[in-house]
């Protein structure tokens, strides 16, 4: 069988910067015919969206998918809440480790994988201020280093 070819379409940085990233899970998005020509065209923002469990069910909220130019009366509203596909045991493990205090499901990647849209879901805690400061000065401290190798190797 050969490998299913992955194209990226949009990725959320800023959840890696805000929150610790547990576990990550697959997902399918139901769409419609003019969403998914939207994203083969690589239209897609996941940067506020999120992600909850109801009624054994998982949901995004806030992920734009811009109207199709050419899609006329079958657009759909772009901000419309959409179902995402997990197993059921899948999403009632998720929904139990989310009964713990702090952890949240983020969204991290939306991408093609074959002919299907798959969005990447993070189960992530959230860092507190001085996390994020000690994350952005080993950045910076490992991009010096590799500024100075490079100068020296020259």
């Amino acid at each position: 069988m050969a490998k299913s070819e992955v194209r990226m379409i949009a990725n959320n940085k800023k959840a890696y910067h805000d929150y610790f990233i547990l576990e990550k899970y697959e997902a399918g998005i139901v769409l419609h015919g003019t969403e998914v020509k939207s994203l083969r065209m690589g239209k897609c923002s996941i940067k506020e969206a999120f992600i909850r469990v109801e009624s054994g069910e998982m949901y995004i909220y806030g992920m734009h998918i811009p109207p199709y130019e050419k899609g006329n009366i079958f657009n759909k509203d772009p901000l419309r809440v959409r179902k995402l596909l997990l197993h059921k045991r899948e999403i009632e493990k998720i929904f139990g480790k989310m009964k713990e205090q702090g952890i949240t499901l983020v969204p991290l990647q939306v991408y093609f994988k074959g002919s299907l849209v798959k969005l990447e879901i993070g189960m992530a805690k959230g860092k507190k201020l001085y996390d994020k400061r000690d994350d952005i000065a080993k950045k910076d401290q490992k991009r010096e280093a590799q500024r100075e190798f490079k100068i020296r190797n020259l």
